[in-house]
């Protein structure tokens, strides 16, 4: 502990640390310090001096969010500055109608018991691992207190790719924990991930929370599941258990009707063009969407979208022209005669 004694010290604002207005909302300020924490969490950077300066730049956004994401703390800030913790000297922020400085004695120690200290700053999957890319970003406003013998719940976003999703099984989880001296320390957890399991729902992993400095035993760590964009697939919002992608085809192809791979979860598969087809029609293939709770498998639709040719030769553009001639067919009749138009 130091003890510091007539000392003016700058403030900081912790809103310009985390980017946010003074009138920010709870919601906005917890969604910048997630942002921030992922960008600059130090266990991401490879180059050594920058990995420095992350883990400097990550320890000033942890301390403005343990100021700005509890109420109470952040009204004491707003009322005295960045020393409304021990009442050290301090240069109140402009406007805040704070005037002359005034001297306390006090801890300089910004790491205190209920802190950052207290939980974990995670990633999980390490690189070249088969989780590898997963990561989670802690919620430190989701902490769930439960008597004197039980610590901190924790919530984690565990972000998992469509195929992640799909295959299910057990997955070795890598992350990083502040020991009781601060340092970070790797710890590995193997983990389920049932089936039929889908983006907003939770893991719990029961021991795996954090204490709080009182407590026998340590609380519950919850996995919240989100989705990675998929190259080519989306899921459907009122059937999850479906995937759905675009199928790109030419102008032939829809007319004449065609045989073409498509890409599955479990591999390209032949699908059937009938001829005819239209842009925005839906095919479905039985059976390849995500796998269901009772072992089963939703369906993967594919939504045919027409697209021109990129390049066009000399005797494409003559059999174009001749077709043009030789058609009779109106897809704009509907708007009479404000949908025609001269060659």
């Amino acid at each position: 502990m130091i003890t510091l004694k007539g000392m003016g010290v700058k403030f900081k604002d912790y809103y310009d640390v985390l980017g946010v207005s003074r009138d920010a909302t709870g919601k906005a300020i917890k969604d910048a310090f997630r942002k921030l924490a992922r960008q600059y969490h130090p266990d991401l950077q490879t180059v050594q001096a920058k990995k420095k300066l992350s883990e400097e730049k990550f320890k000033e956004i942890n301390e403005a969010y343990e100021v700005l994401g509890d109420p109470e703390k952040r009204k004491k800030y707003d009322r005295l500055g960045s020393r409304w913790k021990d009442g050290m000297d301090f240069t109140p922020p402009p406007g805040s109608g704070q005037g002359g400085g005034w001297t306390r004695t006090g801890s300089a120690d910004f790491s205190g018991a209920g802190g950052f200290s207290d939980f974990f700053e995670a990633i999980f999957g390490g690189r070249g691992g088969p989780f590898a890319g997963g990561e989670a970003s802690w919620d430190a406003g989701e902490q769930v207190r439960r008597g004197a013998d039980r610590g901190v719940d924790l919530e984690a976003e565990l972000e998992l790719s469509l195929e992640e999703l799909a295959q299910g099984g057990t997955r070795r989880v890598t992350l990083t924990a502040r020991d009781a001296t601060g340092r970070l320390r790797p710890k590995e957890l193997d983990i389920t991930l049932p089936q039929g399991l889908r983006p907003g729902e939770r893991i719990r992993l029961k021991g795996q929370g954090a204490t709080n400095g009182r407590a026998a035993r340590p609380g519950d760590l919850y996995l919240k599941i989100s989705l990675r964009p998929h190259q080519f697939y989306s899921l459907l919002e009122d059937a999850p258990d479906d995937l759905q992608m675009d199928l790109p085809l030419l102008p032939w192809e829809a007319v004449l009707g065609a045989g073409v791979m498509v890409p599955t979860l479990e591999g390209p598969v032949s699908l059937r063009i009938p001829s005819g087809s239209q842009s925005g029609q839906r095919l479905r293939l039985r059976g390849k969407g995500l796998p269901k709770r009772d072992g089963a498998r939703g369906d993967l639709y594919v939504r045919l979208v027409l697209v021109a040719p990129k390049t066009v030769g000399p005797r494409e553009r003559e059999l174009y022209d001749e077709l043009a001639k030789l058609s009779s067919e109106d897809p704009r009749s509907a708007f009479g005669k404000a949908g025609r138009a001269g060659r």
